[in-house]
């Protein structure tokens, strides 16, 4: 008996004729020197405050002028305030505004060296809204197998809180612990890691500038009890009540930092400059832009 031996690797890379064989690898060599740029999404906010910066670069807004408000960029845009709320940040962390609660939004000198651009992923809102649906989730099916050294361990978590001083280093470890902890209750640690890292995307310069407006010792005590509310609901196997409690907290935390620049405590006052309404051309320019992308990520899925 003869036995017949194939390498499969030289007939995989055989089959097609050498003449073919020769023209693909033709193409591939004169497609690799091509002058071509990976194409990165953009998300809604950063193409917002890059329509922003460009109207203060263009001189659409002086130096020391104070921005259209929140909600007169929403409706000149046609965008969600969250929106505008995320670019301004973005701007204030690359130096070219400032916003200052209780006064407005005003425009900076040009920094001398130019912001890093590392924008993330996503926006705080966006976050926000993807830790209330994946969490919640997470909390339901905690609250069906929880045992009492779960219970236990949450608590431990609680009451390091309780002892927390916030903001600070020490405040964002302990509420990082608590949702990990919801999270390990089902024992699977892809989950786990998906929760974690969720929570990390937080620690970013946009999420931390925005946060600074309000997080305080009230937020502190708010996010304290909305943690205990979770912990109760799932001490009482109410996976329904687990699920609700989890996704109100964390909405409840876009509605604190979604609350008014106008509002709240206030910061030194800047000099007062009348609003310059925004220009039909730049306007336009702006609506071009953004507005596609709004109607898109409004979308409803089928």
């Amino acid at each position: 008996m003869r036995l017949l031996v194939v390498n499969w690797s030289d007939q995989l890379t055989s089959r097609a004729p050498p003449k073919r064989r020769a023209l693909t690898r033709k193409r591939q060599s004169r497609a690799s020197h091509l002058p071509i740029k990976s194409v990165e999404p953009r998300r809604l906010y950063a193409q917002v405050a890059d329509q922003l910066r460009e109207l203060i670069d263009r001189g659409e807004f002086a130096v020391g002028d104070r921005l259209p408000t929140e909600r007169e960029l929403a409706l000149l845009l046609g965008i969600s305030r969250p929106t505008v709320r995320e670019a301004l940040i973005a701007l204030e962390v690359d130096g070219r505004v400032r916003i200052r609660v209780g006064s407005g939004i005003y425009v900076l000198p040009k920094p001398a060296v130019a912001p890093p651009a590392n924008v993330p992923v996503a926006g705080p809102f966006e976050l926000l809204n993807a830790r209330a649906l994946i969490e919640g989730a997470v909390a339901d099916e905690a609250a069906r197998v929880a045992s009492v050294a779960d219970i236990r361990k949450v608590d431990r978590i609680l009451a390091d809180m309780r002892g927390a001083r916030h903001p600070g280093p020490r405040s964002m470890e302990v509420d990082r612990a608590f949702h990990i902890a919801v999270a390990a209750i089902l024992g699977n640690d892809a989950v786990t890691a998906v929760v974690g890292d969720l929570f990390d995307q937080r620690i970013n310069p946009y999420f931390a500038q925005l946060a600074s407006y309000f997080e305080n010792a009230d937020s502190w005590q708010a996010t304290l009890e909305e943690h205990q509310a979770i912990r109760d609901r799932l001490a009482a196997r109410d996976a329904a009540g687990a699920r609700a409690a989890m996704q109100a907290h964390l909405q409840k935390s876009q509605a604190r930092f979604s609350e008014s620049f106008s509002d709240g405590a206030t910061r030194p006052k800047a000099r007062a400059v009348r609003p310059r309404a925004l220009p039909r051309a730049a306007r336009t320019a702006a609506l071009a832009l953004v507005q596609p992308a709004e109607k898109r990520s409004r979308r409803k899925l089928p």
